[in-house]
């Protein structure tokens, strides 16, 4: 069914006796963030001590940090809104979202023993060459600059809530602010200054979520299922709250489209660029194993917390409410935490900021996360050291050149596309993530006939199918929620592309590397153990005497 959402005002979620208070609490918050971060910049000039903090992280403290990768605000912001809007189909997303870690610990050993952490670096594993690097920083950019997109909007939402102006013009404004302090956050960051920062934000993230549920609990004497019949009451949809097919995106798709969103969200999830970086900078592979067993555990109270969070949103609020300020209720927490306590409380006023610190805590690690993986990437897979020395600088600088370049190119468009619904960049980016990825580390861990050719073949041809899937599809054009609802071209008929693009790309690999009818080379690398790049740490000289040409 298509939702319709209410007609409100502009919400005063503070009031204007607190607004002041809370405002001037959460920018001196954003300013200790920023000194913070500036005081654990390394300022040596090895590169391996900025990309992976010299493989020197202690397992608890990086699966921590591992965990606080999961947390970002289009997480913190979405899935409690989906949850209190579309009950059943935001719960199924959230759960796709913890499963994913699991995926990722399927391949996590092998990729930590690579002592490889860029895409470009994994995808040379069968095959060196400039080709092959280029392949991997091409998906990395296109999976980040969308992914920073939505990050951004979702802060500049979030920011514009807090100050009771969720405009159009207020949020673009507050978006712009967001993306200059954290483009000077991400400038000087490394990985290990986002670990200690990344560290933090996982605790007091889950003591927020924490103290909003059991506020919300409370108002039902305790009862969880009050609280469950209460956010059904409330919901837009009463008898369909708890059964698949509420979320418009869904709706008309049947079983098929519900596969797509599982395989895109789990394998997505788990392929980010960023993972492979965090889980190359453990000690060794047992310290991988065990950062991420420690990573699971604290993402799966996160999500148990981000599922309850969204049911006491639609009790305590109601869906019309939260629906009525944004389509896809990304101002649910705020408006929880406004209402949880009594209205001049100063708890209230206590529990706004600690929300709105925290959304701005998941919008800087998300982004300067995402950014530094990015630029790792172009600084390693594009410039390299044949590019330093062209250009005459070394590592470091071009870095932070490629830092500032993305956050100020994913900034401009974010502004420029501000009146549209761009949420479906999101699902693309996992799209490319699952497509492109997952398939290329399959391949190059468990079979030893994939080669360049094959890799090519994977990765530019899951890249063009996912586009083309996505641009035909009913994201982008011929629904209420679509980027172009008066147009009507989606010839696909499915919101994500993923259960036709990573099979695709499976087969893709396949065609490439095996070549029917056609001989091939006699000697392959094994399948396990591969032969590490000169570009790689830990390399030799002369150690790629048996690279696989395409």
């Amino acid at each position: 069914m298509t939702t319709q959402l209410l007609s409100v005002g502009s919400p005063d979620l503070i009031g204007t006796d607190a607004r002041g208070a809370v405002i001037s609490s959460f920018l001196v918050f954003i300013g200790l963030c920023l000194l913070w971060v500036f005081t654990l910049a390394t300022q040596d000039d090895d590169p391996e001590l900025l990309y992976v903090a010299g493989r020197s992280l202690p397992p608890v403290f990086n699966g921590v940090a591992m965990a606080g990768e999961q947390i970002t605000v289009v997480l913190l912001v979405s899935l409690p809104g989906a949850i209190a809007l579309f009950g059943y189909d935001g719960v199924s997303t959230a759960v796709d979202s913890a499963l994913a870690l699991g995926v990722f610990l399927l391949l996590a050993s092998r990729i930590r023993a690579t002592r490889r952490y860029t895409l470009g670096e994994l995808f040379s594993l069968r095959a060196e060459g400039p080709g092959t690097r280029i392949a991997g920083a091409v998906v990395t950019l296109c999976i980040a600059v969308p992914l920073l997109m939505v990050q951004l909007r979702a802060g500049g939402i979030t920011a514009a809530l807090l100050i009771g102006m969720p405009t159009e013009r207020a949020q673009v404004v507050c978006t712009v602010l967001m993306g200059f302090l954290i483009t000077c956050f991400a400038g000087v960051a490394d990985l290990r200054g986002t670990s200690f920062v990344q560290a933090v934000k996982v605790p007091v993230v889950l003591a927020t979520l924490a103290a909003m549920s059991l506020l919300a609990l409370r108002l039902f004497d305790w009862s969880p299922g009050s609280l469950l019949a209460a956010a059904m009451d409330k919901s837009m949809s009463p008898d369909e709250y708890l059964s698949p097919g509420l979320w418009t995106h869904t709706a008309g798709f049947g079983t098929l489209g519900t596969l797509s969103d599982h395989i895109v969200v789990i394998l997505g999830t788990a392929m980010m660029p960023h993972l492979l970086l965090r889980v190359s900078a453990s000690r060794d592979v047992p310290a991988a194993r065990r950062s991420l067993s420690v990573a699971v555990g604290l993402t799966g109270l996160f999500y148990l917390l981000l599922i309850t969070t969204g049911f006491a949103a639609a009790a305590v609020v109601g869906g019309g409410r939260i629906g009525a300020v944004d389509a896809k209720g990304q101002g649910a927490p705020i408006f929880l935490a406004s209402a949880v306590l009594p209205q001049h409380s100063t708890g209230r006023s206590v529990l706004i900021t600690l929300v709105a610190c925290v959304a701005f805590l998941a919008v800087l690690t998300a982004v300067a996360s995402v950014t530094f993986a990015a630029a790792v990437s172009v600084t390693r897979d594009l410039v390299g050291r044949r590019g330093r020395t062209r250009i005459g600088i070394g590592e470091p600088t071009v870095l932070r050149l490629s830092v500032v370049a993305l956050c100020a190119v994913s900034l401009l468009l974010t502004t420029a596309v501000h009146r549209y619904p761009i949420e479906f960049l999101l699902a693309f980016s996992l799209s490319l993530a699952a497509s492109c990825v997952f398939p290329a580390l399959v391949y190059s861990f468990l079979w030893s006939g994939f080669d360049r050719r094959g890799l090519l073949w994977l990765v530019y041809g899951g890249l063009s199918v996912c586009t083309l899937l996505t641009l035909a599809s009913p994201a982008v054009s011929g629904t209420r929620y679509a980027l172009l609802p008066e147009q009507d071209f989606n010839l696909f008929p499915l919101h994500t592309p993923g259960l036709v693009s990573v099979p695709a790309a499976f087969l893709l690999g396949w065609l490439g590397s095996a070549r029917p009818g056609e001989r091939t080379a006699p000697h392959r690398r094994s399948a396990w153990g591969p032969t590490p790049d000169r570009g790689a740490p830990g390399a030799r000289v002369g150690s790629d005497k048996n690279v696989v040409s395409g």
